[in-house]
């Protein structure tokens, strides 16, 4: 490299290997001089893609730190934990005779472009944001912070290991969610069995032809009028016991995002065209938008969908809305009472994203379903069959 503003960085480390292939770098380097080959990435989308992982700094929380190292004698024993790019390399010294096996010392080389844009830098700080913060604000001269750090190419790895990294602090569920799609390599069980409820909450959240465009709130898309979490429980509660388990792996845990994409748009689309006068609406303003109408439209979703599949058909748009005119009467999404039985009225607003009222709600839409759809199909012409793949 040459130039005044480019140049290598060459840092004494050890290289440890965790099993097979995983390696780590550890090494110590003046805290202020991190900038010039690292950025912390926040939280951004660009496009449908998203960009960076990191969380906003926590202002309160940089200055606590920044007053202790401050101090007299501060320490500071956690290491940061960055993700290098492949720009960045590890040259071994001569061979050591070592009794552990696992150990290397060398040294790793960084590139530095004082010239290029933060997010073009070969390095991402996964953890020790406040941290990096706190030392390059601090009125000292220099504080070395020990780095453990590991080089991959992938982007989808960074953005896994710093849910890792992080699962050990409350990180927003939204803004685990929305990464799992993009993230690669194992997670723990339970973050598995969201990763594809997240991705095809994804397609429905960014795909042009989804009746949901850009209405699902995520961190990255905090306009959004849906909460992203209630339309999570809606597909997982079909994808385990509902007209989209059809089309899932239960080995992997995946499914045939296509063919489910095929009953969640139209069906939704109806719900639109049918309840117009509700949808788009903060849930303050419409309880279809709200957690608990999500989810017991999501359970009328499966409900008509198996009624069709069962004779041999797969419903289109204009089939769900013929199921769901009906309804539209007697539910009361935004203004005056739901009426659950003789004795029993509700006002529109007194449901919430409970289990008790959810359960209530989807009772209610199943039942009235039933009473006045028997008359819809009895009036009915004869469907021609579409082949439905199970």
């Amino acid at each position: 490299m040459s130039g005044e503003s480019t140049y290598e960085l060459r840092f004494s480390a050890l290289e440890v290997r965790q099993g097979r292939e995983r390696r780590l770098y550890t090494f110590a380097v003046d805290g202020k001089d991190l900038s010039k080959f690292t950025t912390v990435s926040r939280v951004r989308r660009d496009e449908r893609q998203i960009a960076g992982y990191q969380r906003p700094e926590v202002l309160a929380h940089v200055a606590a730190i920044r007053s202790y190292i401050e101090t007299t004698s501060p320490m500071i024993p956690n290491a940061i934990v960055v993700a290098f790019d492949t720009r960045v390399h590890f040259e071994p010294t001569e061979p050591i005779s070592q009794d552990d096996g696992y150990v290397t010392p060398g040294t790793l080389i960084v590139p530095v472009d004082e010239d290029l844009p933060d997010e073009d830098k070969p390095g991402w700080i996964v953890d020790g944001q406040q941290r990096c913060a706190a030392v390059r604000e601090a009125d000292v001269d220099f504080f070395p912070l020990c780095i453990t750090a590991f080089i991959t190419a992938s982007k989808g790895e960074q953005r896994a290991q710093f849910i890792l990294v992080n699962s050990t602090r409350p990180l927003p569920k939204g803004l685990v969610y929305e990464l799992l799609p993009s993230t690669e390599g194992p997670l723990p069980p339970a973050l598995m069995r969201k990763r594809f409820p997240s991705f095809v909450l994804e397609r429905l959240n960014f795909d042009e032809d989804s009746p949901f465009h850009q209405l699902i709130q995520t961190p990255t898309q905090p306009d959004g009028v849906v909460r992203g979490t209630s339309i999570l429980r809606m597909l997982e509660n079909s994808l385990t016991d509902g007209c989209l388990y059809y089309f899932r792996d239960p080995d992997t845990g995946s499914g045939d995002i296509e063919e489910m994409l095929l009953i969640l748009k139209p069906f939704w689309r109806a719900v639109k065209k049918v309840f117009d006068e509700a949808w788009g609406h903060p849930p303050r303003r419409s309880r279809l938008m709200h957690g608990v109408g999500i989810a017991s439209v999501g359970y009328l979703m499966d409900a008509i969908t198996d009624e069709h599949v069962a004779q041999g058909v797969l419903p289109d748009e204009p089939d769900y809305a013929t199921e769901l005119e009906p309804l539209r009467d007697g539910c009361a999404w935004t203004s005056g009472y739901w009426r659950f039985g003789t004795y029993s009225l509700r006002r529109w607003n007194e449901l919430q994203n409970t289990h008790k009222d959810i359960k209530l709600l989807t009772d209610h839409l199943l039942r009235e379903h039933r009473r006045l759809s028997r008359t819809v199909h009895q009036d009915a012409p004869p469907k021609k069959e579409k082949e439905v793949r199970r």
